[in-house]
């Protein structure tokens, strides 16, 4: 069986009720059946709607877990000894390939080389041969061919030296063992029987060479999938598989799920309209969505004049449906790439509202973070013994000692990069000491060590109620109430190195998923250029030509809305004002933390340092009496800001960047008390009253 399910048709649903009226009717032996898809998240809810229908006993799975699962049991047999382990750091393996091979790759080479190799290996492509299959597949190659082939064959030879596995061996292998040892498959298939595949259209040419070797000569087969969200082809995904099901399996059943009931009418006539301009095989096969929910707000157009405009717009539009009833977790803001994440983290921080990112790499898993805990607990277990804390008196003193052997300093380094980065990934863990200690004065290393330790695995805890930010990619399978698109200009979406008419066309995929993510609340934007007072001459994606209001008449279909949806334009102070430059150095400023503190992160400041650190001290003291995190007060580069300015009066405050309307009324006064050194804390007020009492 095949089903071809759209966005929102209640896909998963279908299969789950499927499996379970096999399995309650007999028809199928839970322990018999594997169902498999391409997220553990996805499969852990696979395994919870099977249990909740009284059909746990069905293995639902990802690929690669449920071949290590038949290589971890059958490598004994097949090979011999124990399993190689999985290696930890892919990256860092391919870095030393590349120093082996006298290649010099930067920090973006390497994660794109890395990339290449994994592309490689999951459409089977051996070393020798990735120069000839990169061209013929049109790859946007980071280097050289020969370059990244060297590579990859010195990688695959320092994984053997090592004795290590990555995570495409996994598959590789037991593929290898399933071709080879057919006792070892036989007993595989009387184990299966039957297979699910969910996200079909994902499937490499890898993981379809496996689920042949499990199915063997059998149909009982159910695969499920929509061609028009294939977005992975860069991994090696293609839709080939799901739509040429019919011509390897002759007789087997097609069904289509077309009803959407995700999103509204509205929406779902935007996501039609998207797809009834592609083009290709993909294109050929689409399924046009039919809405069961009642009407909605049109889907909005905004345009600004520059990308901070458009992440301050999208931040107060944020804050406007918050405040309207709509939860933080049921918003999400989702652009193309990740590096468009930070305009957006500061737009929603200023404007006091929470958020997560998805797909981001977790604190605690950076290695700088993870090689400093390791050092912390050395030194809290050496105590008294260890030299290096000799002369440190509290705790932020010793944290500060063993972090400087890692590379923190007082002063943070120059310019931005891998070094900027671990330095901040350090300076965190010494801010966050100097909170801890401040919180209990009485604390030890061992207590911070512990504190750390309850920090990183709350990580694994459910999400916080904040928006969430994500790239479109890791948007996929998920959604929301609100939807923000930010950044939909030609260059972005498409993507400016999408080339070929294939990949402009997985460009309109991307952005036909990101639309239905959507329930009820839909954003599309863009800016006319990078920063303020540049040139506008960006275009808003060719995409939404014919679909965005005055790009050209917009046709409704039958009972579909009839478009009426205007474009937003950003304020038109933005168009009107001049480029940002540094009031040290005269330099035009286009990093977002530089415009807010008006001057290059490397020019002298005069900071009043001591005023920093007492407003460092109110914004903890505020977020804990708001429950709310300390850069929803205010940022740190708007304390900065403040510290280097000193305003005296509302209207010097209110200049500052960061510091709107609402912020003003909420703290205003506070921020101008501590700037004037007349601010009292609770503390202060009580020793005050204590004192007049005593001389009453």
């Amino acid at each position: 069986m095949c089903v071809l399910a759209g966005a929102g048709t209640g896909k998963t649903r279908a299969i789950t009720h499927r499996i379970a009226y096999g399995v309650r009717s007999g028809v199928l032996q839970p322990s018999s059946v594997l169902a498999v898809t391409f997220t553990n998240r996805a499969a852990g809810e696979m395994r919870g709607r099977l249990r909740q229908l009284g059909a746990g006993g069905v293995q639902a799975r990802t690929f690669h877990s449920a071949a290590l699962r038949q290589l971890q049991y059958f490598w004994p047999k097949a090979v011999g000894g124990d399993l190689p382990r999985l290696a930890e750091r892919k990256v860092q393996i391919v870095a030393e390939a590349a120093a082996r091979c006298r290649i010099r790759l930067d920090r973006t080479e390497l994660r794109d080389v890395t990339g290449e190799i994994e592309w490689a290996k999951v459409t089977q492509t051996v070393p020798e041969d990735y120069p000839a299959a990169a061209a013929k597949a049109g790859r946007d190659m980071p280097r050289d061919p020969a370059e990244t082939s060297r590579v990859y064959a010195a990688y695959e030879d320092l994984k053997r030296d090592r004795g290590v596995i990555d995570f495409e061996d996994v598959l590789l292998l037991t593929v290898g063992v399933l071709q080879d040892r057919h006792d070892i498959a036989e007993t595989v298939r009387r184990q299966y029987q039957h297979f699910v595949v969910d996200e079909y259209q994902d499937v490499s040419p890898l993981q379809q060479r496996l689920l042949e070797l499990w199915l063997g000569d059998r149909d009982s087969l159910c695969v499920v999938g929509d061609a028009s969200q294939t977005i992975y082809s860069f991994t090696g995904a293609t839709p080939d598989h799901l739509l040429n099901f019919r011509t390897r399996h002759p007789h087997a059943t097609v069904v289509k799920l077309v009803r959407d009931y995700r999103s509204t009418p509205q929406v779902v006539h935007l996501a039609n309209g998207l797809l009834s301009q592609a083009r290709g095989r993909a294109a050929e096969h689409r399924l046009e969505l039919v809405s069961q929910r009642e009407a909605g707000p049109e889907p909005v157009y905004g345009e600004y004049a520059d990308e901070p405009a458009e992440a301050e717009g999208t931040a107060r539009r944020v804050r406007d449906l918050i405040d309207s009833g709509v939860p933080a977790s049921e918003i999400a803001i989702l652009y193309r790439i990740n590096a468009q994440s930070e305009v957006y983290e500061q737009a929603l921080a200023d404007a006091g509202v929470p958020y997560q990112l998805r797909g981001a790499e977790r604190f605690f898993e950076r290695p700088e973070v993870r090689e400093a805990g390791l050092l912390l607990r050395g030194a809290a277990r050496a105590g008294g013994g260890d030299t290096q804390l000799a002369g440190a008196d509290d705790v932020p003193s010793q944290v500060r000692a063993v972090l400087g052997t890692r590379g923190w300093t007082a002063e943070p380094p120059t310019g931005s990069g891998a070094v900027r980065d671990r330095w901040e990934s350090l300076a965190a863990l010494v801010r966050l000491a100097e909170d801890f200690v401040r919180a209990r004065p009485d604390a030890s290393l061992a207590d911070l060590v512990a504190e750390l330790d309850e920090r990183a695995s709350a990580q694994h805890a459910p999400t916080v109620e904040g928006v969430t930010l994500a790239s479109l990619h890791a948007a996929k399978g998920l959604e929301w109430d609100a939807v923000f698109l930010v950044g939909l200009a030609e260059g972005m979406m498409p993507i400016t190195y999408a080339k070929t008419d294939e990949q402009i066309e997985e460009e309109r995929r991307l952005l036909y998923v990101g639309v239905t993510r959507a329930r009820r609340h839909l954003s599309l934007s863009w800016a006319l250029s990078r920063t303020p007072g540049g040139r506008p001459s960006r275009r808003p994606t060719r995409f939404l030509n014919g679909l965005r209001p005055g790009s050209a008449a917009v046709r409704p279909g039958p009972g579909s809305p009839g478009g009426t949806a205007g474009i937003e334009r950003g304020p038109a102070r933005r168009r009107q004002r001049g480029s940002a430059r540094c009031r040290v150095c005269g330099r035009t400023l286009t990093d977002a933390g530089e415009i807010k503190l008006m001057r290059c992160e490397d020019c002298p400041c005069e900071l009043d340092e001591a005023l920093y650190e007492r407003l460092r001290d109110w914004r903890a003291g505020e977020a804990g009496r708001l429950g709310q995190p300390a850069f929803c007060i205010f940022t740190d580069k708007t304390l900065l800001a403040i510290a280097e300015a000193v305003p005296g009066t509302e209207a010097e405050l209110a200049r500052i960047s960061g510091v709107g309307g609402r912020k003003l009324d909420s703290f205003g006064a506070d921020v101008l008390a501590l700037c004037a050194g007349t601010y009292l804390t609770s503390e202060d007020a009580s020793q005050d009253a204590s004192e007049e009492s005593r001389e009453k």
